[in-house]
């Protein structure tokens, strides 16, 4: 596949593997050993690199980012934070300034996604530096060093221009394109952010010969909200999804916010997390919560499906060969919608347990209730005993606890590394009372109680 993008602020055009990840064209056909290598699974941020086109400045994970997805954009690697004649970038010599550097390994990756981030005008340093961990300095004079920079001007030399392009990897502009192809290669593989399909490469050395790059496809990134629905083309962005989130769902927004990290977020798309039929996905039990409809499209067939029927069974979702996930529409309200994360990390990891609660109460009985989680079975689905228990109820710490028992009736969870069969249902029945508890505006939330 022929690639061109800038790198480093010079045009570089290639024939590129279409899998061939970015950190190894740098380290071992380039020479810029600046971007380590360090989990290679997109977790710890040391391969973290700067990529730039017509949406912005991003930080991303170079050791799952394929080089077509590269195609027409610009990458700087840490080289290039630095100006050309040596020129420190102000978060390089803030890091200097305030000694947020022991090691060194895992700076690099600090410095590119504080360089993004200052690109950006960020100030949540947090969230900005959630996805690259350091076990030497620790992160107080790093984050002294990233506010540091926060007033610092934008060196020129982080404008890059895109580059001139000509022939590009198979990545379809239209869905139509799209479509037609996948029809005829159901066995192909779509890519659209690769924080999936990048660990089948780099963890278990599958190789991929027929691809598609969804990231040229503008109908499926766009975002449509109307008067009562919020529908995502299957192509948004974690990111761009988390924006729309923060206005209309503030929960489901917390709960986007410790999804993956900055770098994963600025990567994965929503549609293939649900394509994926993880049953640890966290978007699938939040989406099932709200009632959302999938769209899917096999050739110049379209359907849509709730979301709670596409999963099937544990690696079976109700997808034919060479159909493709489109996107995915969600009510615009609901504001008794609560989505809870467990997992032993609070930032980047994978939960344990990801519950998601809407209940509907009217005069004190409940109405309605939508109530679905992830990790207490094979694929994320309906807790239906549990809603019918509460169902015509009324709304007092007497239903919950009944309530509460069928859980045991609604999931058989398993025992793996992350938690047992038995802490994941107490966690369950633990987060109805929770949700009761909030909704009866009792505080909740660990990050906000104070002594």
């Amino acid at each position: 596949m022929n690639v061109t993008f800038l790198l480093n602020g010079e045009t570089v055009q290639f024939d590129a593997a279409p899998t061939r990840t970015l950190l190894d064209w740098l380290r071992e056909d380039q020479g810029l050993c600046g971007t380590k290598e360090g989990c290679n699974e997109g977790d710890c941020g040391a391969c973290t690199v700067v990529v730039s086109d017509e949406n912005g400045a991003r930080s991303l994970n170079a050791c799952i980012l394929f080089l077509p997805q590269l195609h027409g954009k610009a990458v700087r690697t840490v080289e290039g934070i630095s100006g050309p004649d040596g020129t420190l970038h102000p978060v390089q010599q803030a890091m200097v300034d305030h000694h947020g550097s022991q090691c060194g390994f895992c700076t690099p990756g600090f410095i590119a996604a504080m360089a993004a981030g200052h690109l950006a005008g960020r100030t949540d340093h947090d969230d900005v530096l959630a996805g690259n961990l350091c076990r030497c300095t620790g992160y107080a004079p790093i984050i002294r060093a990233a506010k540091a920079a926060e007033a610092a001007p934008v060196p020129g030399w982080m404008h890059d221009d895109a580059p001139d392009v000509a022939a590009q990897p198979y990545a379809p502009e239209t869905l139509n394109d799209l479509a037609t192809w996948y029809a005829a290669n159901p066995d192909a593989t779509l890519i659209a952010g690769a924080t999936d399909v990048g660990l089948w490469v780099t963890k278990q050395l599958r190789d991929l010969p027929d691809v598609a790059f969804l990231n040229r496809c503008a109908e499926l990134r766009q975002i449509t909200v109307a008067d009562d629905t919020i529908t995502f083309g299957a192509a948004v962005t974690m990111t761009d999804v988390l924006d729309v989130m923060d206005e209309y769902h503030p929960s489901y927004a917390e709960m986007i916010r410790r999804y993956g990290s900055e770098q994963v977020r600025n990567a994965a798309t929503i549609g293939g997390n649900i394509a994926n039929g993880s049953p640890i996905g966290d978007n699938p039990p939040a989406l099932i919560a709200l009632g959302a409809r999938l769209h899917l499209r096999h050739g110049d067939a379209a359907r849509d499906i709730p979301v709670a029927d596409f999963f099937i069974a544990y690696g079976k979702q109700d997808r034919a060969p060479g159909e493709l996930v489109t996107g995915v529409t969600i009510p615009k309200k609901a504001p008794a919608l609560r989505c809870y994360k467990i997992s032993k990390r609070f930032d980047q990891d994978i939960s344990a347990v990801c519950g998601c609660f809407n209940i509907s109460v009217e005069n004190g009985t409940v109405t309605e209730a939508r109530i679905a989680f992830g990790g207490m079975a094979g694929t994320p689905h309906r807790a239906h005993g549990v809603e019918a228990a509460l169902t015509g109820q009324p709304w007092v710490k007497g239903t919950i606890d009944q309530a509460a028992t069928q859980f045991a009736t609604d999931y058989t969870p398993m025992s793996d590394m992350r938690a047992s069969a038995d802490y994941r249902l107490r966690s369950a029945q633990n987060l109805l009372h929770r949700y009761f508890a909030e909704m009866s505006g009792q505080q909740t939330s660990v990050l906000e109680v104070s002594a």
